[in-house]
């Protein structure tokens, strides 16, 4: 029996040798994970009732060679579309429709612009809508669309202008001396003398063309000023005039606004100028451009369909210079994608010329209840089997799943030191069951000797 299990101990620390050694030579690659062996005793069973007590053990078999998912080390690549998982997760591959799944996130983008790996899986994830909003469901390849992005005609403005309370008067009628009131220094965007100050807006149209719209504010009154619109300098209604919008603004004594008001006459038809929760509306703007001639005509692009916003909530009327505190528009042109980058949660954004972002994906993860279910495949990839569990997608940062660094690799978890201390344990181990077998080969000998 001794022979046996000498050659038991021989193949078990074999065994401790190949999961070592493959452990080793794997330390560089990413994503891997180590593995374990572990033992187990075989015992010679006894058809007697009752408990063997001076039965011996039959030597040792290979119980399990366990995957240890503890973490690797996260380490920066510089490439955005490398992605490594700092916690729970694994990512989520198609190969030709069956899913694999895998802890190294070395991925590219292929000629069509999906996001894989070197040899051409598809990594999984959800999907955006043109508005960037992303479709939670259904799992689909992650592509990265490269077309320009529409623009986007504006249709809010938000002013946070501050318009100083101590400013001089600068009436629309005065006394002629004689009790009657006569129009005073009619407004005029070429003379500072007609107002008090002016702030420059860019605006869109629908395709894309920038438009500056011009604001002038005249403090026409005690706690009143004027507001004279202009885009590109023309009539928004009319580019064949020159005649602004015109509004008026009214503070309370604490210097938030009271009341507005907009003079909505004269305009063609289908254009109005209205005042409605602090928000004056432009409806009807006609996009302009001046030919070679002089002469400015539509250029033939639309302003948005719901009218252009401008909303007056943020603005002031306090003892302090006349200014811009803060402004945004919603508008832009048309944008070429510049750049692309990942976030911890998996979101692809897209970058684009025109200051826009805008997500176009997410990428999901998957778990597993037990993880030293999966199968091992190669390429640093397993497969679900009944012992793992069917896998629980999400996205990352969802539950105990882990978030995902971009421009970086997890590593292996490989502990070089530990693995050569077990390289030796296993060669002592291999020399003292070899022994074993020496010892009774020389044992048996000698009685053979004596017969």
């Amino acid at each position: 029996m001794s022979f046996n299990i000498g050659l038991s101990g021989l193949y078990a620390a074999n065994k401790q040798l190949d999961v070592t050694g493959n452990n080793i030579a794997n330390v560089n690659t990413n994503g891997f994970k180590s593995s374990r062996a572990e033992f187990a005793d075989v015992y010679a069973g006894s058809n007697r009732l009752g408990v063997g007590k001076n039965q011996v053990g039959n030597g040792v078999r290979l119980a399990a060679v366990s995957q240890q998912f503890t973490q690797g080390d996260v380490n920066t690549t510089g490439n955005v579309l490398d992605m490594g998982i700092q916690g729970q997760g694994f990512f989520v591959l198609s190969d030709n429709g069956s899913r694999v799944y895998t802890r190294a996130g070395a991925f590219q983008a292929s000629k069509d612009n999906f996001v894989v790996t070197s040899d051409g899986l598809r990594l999984q994830g959800y999907a955006a809508d043109s508005t960037g909003k992303i479709q939670k469901g259904v799992l689909t390849d992650l592509q990265i669309d490269t077309s320009s992005l529409q623009p986007k005609a504006t249709s809010l403005i938000d002013q946070g202008i501050n318009l100083n309370s101590s400013a001089a008067d600068i009436p629309l009628e005065v006394d002629d001396g004689s009790g009657a009131m006569v129009p005073n220094l009619p407004f005029d965007p070429s003379d500072q003398t007609t107002y008090t100050k002016s702030f420059p807006t860019k605006v869109y149209d629908s395709q894309g063309n920038e438009h500056t719209m011009e604001q002038f504010y005249r403090k026409t009154g005690t706690n009143e000023w004027t507001m004279y619109t202009l885009v590109d300098g023309r009539n928004p209604f009319d580019p064949a005039s020159t005649v602004p919008l015109t509004g008026t603004i009214s503070f309370n004594s604490d210097g938030s606004v009271s009341s507005m008001t907009a003079d909505n006459t004269g305009h063609p038809a289908g254009a109005s100028f209205t005042v409605n929760n602090n928000t004056f509306t432009m409806t009807g703007w006609v996009p302009a451009v001046e030919d070679s001639a002089g002469n400015w005509a539509s250029n033939g692009a639309a302003g948005n369909a719901d009218g252009m916003r401008l909303a007056m909530n943020s603005t002031t009327s306090y003892n302090t210079e006349t200014a811009r505190m803060s402004q945004s528009q919603d508008g832009y042109a048309t944008g070429i994608l510049s750049s692309l980058s990942i976030d911890s949660t998996g979101v692809l954004f897209a970058s684009f010329s025109n200051q826009q972002s805008r997500a176009i994906g997410q990428v999901a993860l998957a778990s597993f209840a037990n993880e030293q279910g999966l199968q091992q495949i190669g390429g640093t990839r397993w497969t679900e089997t009944y012992t793992s569990g069917i896998p629980g997608i999400d996205a990352p940062k969802t539950g105990t799943l882990g978030s995902v660094e971009s421009n970086a690799l997890e590593g292996s978890n490989v502990n070089l030191t530990q693995e050569l201390v077990e390289l030796i344990k296993a060669q002592s181990n291999y020399q003292a069951n070899a022994k074993t077998i020496s010892t009774e080969s020389t044992i048996m000998q000698t009685i053979i000797q004596m017969t």
